[in-house]
Formats: C-alpha cells, structure tokens, sequence
C-alpha cells in the first residue's frame, strides 16, 4: 500500500468508524484497512472505492482479528454493548483484540473509551456501555499497549435519534428530553472524531497514554433548545424532567440512560479547549443545525 503506515480501523462502516476512516482516506499520510463485517455492504464498497482496503473481521474472531492487524502500525478500535446490550461480551471482545495488539507489536492505539463510572462512584451508578470501554482502557494499560482513548460526549446527530426534539401533547411545542437540569451537557459532532484521531495518530508521543475528554459544545439543554427553535423555527423547549423521571419512562434503556445523565450532571472531564487544539474546525452547534436543517423537516 504505497509503503505508507497501515492503520487499521474498526467498525469502518459505522458512525465511529466510518468517520475516522473517510479523514484518514482524504488526509492521505497513512494507508487505511477498513473493518467490517459485511464487505459487500454499499458503505464498505465505498471505501474500496475511495482507496481503503476493505477486509472482514469480527471481534468474537481471534484468527480474523490476526489476519486484520498483521503488517499494522496502529488502529481505531470502538468496541459497543448496544447491540447485545452485555458489558462483560463487551469487555470480552475488548480483551481479546487488546491481546492480538500486543502480541503482533502494533504500535498505536487510538480506542474510543469512556469512564468506569461504577469505580469512579463506588458502585453507586452504574452505566454499562461506559463501565465496560472503561475496564477495556485498564486492560490495554495493563498489559502495556500504547493507547489513547478519546471519550466522546453526546453526538449533536443523537438530536435526530434517540433524543429528538418530541411533540408535546396538545401544543405545536417540542420538548428536549434529556435530564439535565441547568448543568451544561458536552456535545459535538461525530464526523469531527475523524479529523481528530487522525492529528492524534500523527502524535503519538504527545497524545499516548492519556484519556482525551472530548467536546466542542458545552451548553445547558435550555440554550441547545433555543437554538433549535431559532434555526427550524419551530417551539422547542426543555423538558425540564429529572434523571429519577426519566427513568420511569420505561424504555429498555430508561435505566442505563438515566444513570448516564446522573453520570454527566457530575461534569466528567470533557473539554472544549483540547478538542479544539488537536482540531480547530471542530463544529460548533449553530454550525451543524445550519448544516442539517434538512433532517428536521418533518417536526
């Protein structure tokens, strides 16, 4: 692959994954090994033709994890519970590509982590699908792997998702749904991750080793709330509800959810400062509404 650096990038057809293998295809420093589980989907057949090569691994699979790390000089690894919802398959799978990393001697890992918050509270919350990226950031310390994790905060995409702006009873009014009270909420947008792990994989020794809280928006749900209603012209509000209301909402993840807002009403280290240092194009929240105005329409 034209001698370049292989940088091997998991979950390549993903939010995540796709995002730091589409930077790293338009940077050009380093050659890009797109994982996936499925090659024929349109998303993978995109990156062939972009100039990535595209193999098939699975996380569950010693042999195909070889085979997708042999002749590497670094990785992007995000590791997920929400499709099985089980942090110790989740851990598990973490573990095992950990192992091959280090026996193949690659040489750089960016994983994209977050906080054990049962340890950090004393068993006090619980939020799986960061307890288990957590104990996966000690393994790879642990077993002495030069690592790097970025801790995302909430995707602005997560504002056409899970929390949408929702239709209040009885009103044109929307509200935002996400327990905060007045305590800012970090945010940015996922597509930023790309052009950030790739000035990090260009510095390794100024970025391994530590956990990089990331956020290019630190603001209260009130104040996202009324720069939606600005942009689409529309009614959106918080919805004011607390953690413990939310929670008996009742949804499969109500819980889990609920603990996480709990979690980040603690202010854990996310910060807009380093984010924009490692990427100063990082895009600020007015920004992106005004880029996906189009994704609202339907309110």
């Amino acid at each position: 692959m034209s001698g370049k650096k292989v940088i091997v990038v998991f979950g390549a057809t993903g939010a995540q994954g796709g995002a730091v293998a589409d930077a790293l295809l338009q940077d050009g420093y380093f050659a890009v090994r797109a994982v996936t589980r499925d090659t024929s989907k349109p998303a993978a057949v995109k990156l062939r033709e972009a100039g990535a090569e595209v193999v098939c691994a699975d996380l569950d699979n010693e042999e195909s994890l070889v085979a997708a790390l042999t002749g590497a000089y670094g990785t992007f690894l995000n590791t997920t519970s929400w499709e099985h919802f089980s942090k110790e398959k989740e851990v598990a799978q973490g573990k095992l590509i950990a192992d091959v990393i280090k026996r193949l001697g690659v040489s750089f890992v960016v994983y994209s982590g977050l906080e054990n918050v049962k340890k950090l509270t004393g068993g006090k919350l619980e939020v799986l699908h960061f307890d288990g990226k957590g104990e996966i950031e000690e393994y790879f310390r642990e077993i002495g792997v030069s690592m790097t994790s970025v801790r995302l905060p909430g995707y602005f995409e997560n504002l056409l998702t899970f929390f949408r702006p929702q239709k209040n009873k009885d009103s044109d009014s929307y509200s935002l749904v996400m327990p905060m009270g007045d305590v800012p909420l970090d945010m940015m947008c996922v597509k930023d991750l790309g052009p950030i792990v790739v000035n990090i994989l260009k510095s390794p020794s100024q970025y391994a080793g530590k956990d990089i809280g990331l956020s290019a928006e630190k603001l209260t749900v009130e104040q996202y709330a009324d720069i939606l209603s600005k942009a689409l012209g529309k009614t959106i509000k918080d919805a004011k509800i607390s953690p413990d209301a939310y929670e008996k909402l009742g949804f499969p993840a109500a819980h889990q959810l609920a603990n996480m807002f709990r979690f980040n009403i603690t202010r854990p280290d996310r910060d807009v400062d380093i984010t924009l240092k490692i990427y100063p194009e990082a895009r600020k929240f007015q920004q992106w509404i005004e880029e996906n105005k189009d994704a609202f329409n339907d309110l």
